[in-house]
């Protein structure tokens, strides 16, 4: 209810709920996109196979510009909003570099999931990438100085038991080890490191939206610059010599 009687109204998508058509997408969003990661690494292919670090590069770079479209619908106009880009990274030089920080723990991260999903099966990876929430309120607790209660607490030592349980060899291990046509060790602990890049990165970008009243598409614009530049970067120390073939 507002201050003068009359409800407030809800934002709906087809007479539902926003924040259900949100969960929902957000679900399909994350099921999807492990499901055609594993895929495209896994499945057998004629030709060469893509390389993880275009992948990720081109990921930042369509990210920047999506994020550049809804801040032009949000300013409503093209203009406003180019200029607000071009003033952030032209005159918030000490900004932009707080956003470098995430910038680089994403890209890395990027990276770290192509290598799990090259090595370990959809479910275990999806089970096992969960522990991202543990790592993420562990560094709340840390960075931004927030209390957790006894119930939430447990709730993470519940979901760490959880993670190690899928852990633990079942039925033939041969033949799983065989199925999930990678190494197993190096797809773990590349999903754990995926675990606290995702959870430090969160946790710091938390902390610099807090400070500033900065726009989040614009925030993902500079983001999606950082990480393409990094991913760039990468493309040609790791697979310079593929890339130029």
């Amino acid at each position: 209810m507002t201050s003068n009687g009359k409800k407030e109204s809800i934002p709906t998508c087809l007479g539902i709920p926003m924040k259900w058509v949100s969960l929902l997408l957000l679900v399909a969003q994350t099921v999807g996109v492990v499901f055609m990661m594993r895929l495209s690494r896994t499945s057998a292919t004629t030709g060469p196979r893509y390389l993880n670090t275009t992948a990720v590069f081109f990921s930042e770079v369509l990210k920047m510009v999506c994020s550049y479209f809804f801040l032009c619908f949000e300013k409503g106009d093209i203009g406003t909003a180019t200029s607000l880009v071009w003033q952030t990274f032209t005159g918030k030089f000490l900004e932009l570099l707080k956003v470098s920080i995430p910038g680089l723990l994403y890209t890395v991260q990027n990276n770290l999931l192509f290598i799990s999903l090259s090595n370990l099966s959809g479910a275990v990876y999806q089970v096992t990438y969960q522990l991202k929430i543990l790592t993420t309120a562990v560094l709340s607790v840390i960075i931004l100085g927030k209390a957790l209660g006894t119930e939430k607490w447990c709730a993470l030592f519940l979901l760490t038991g959880g993670v190690t349980l899928i852990q633990m060899p079942r039925g033939d291990a041969a033949a799983t080890a065989h199925h999930a046509k990678g190494n197993q060790f190096v797809g773990l602990v590349a999903v754990l490191c995926a675990c606290m890049t995702s959870g430090l990165a969160g946790v710091y970008l938390e902390k610099i939206l807090k400070q500033s009243d900065t726009s989040i598409w614009l925030r993902n614009i500079q983001l999606g610059l950082i990480g393409a530049i990094l991913g760039l970067a990468g493309c040609f120390m790791q697979d310079g010599g593929a890339i130029k073939k």
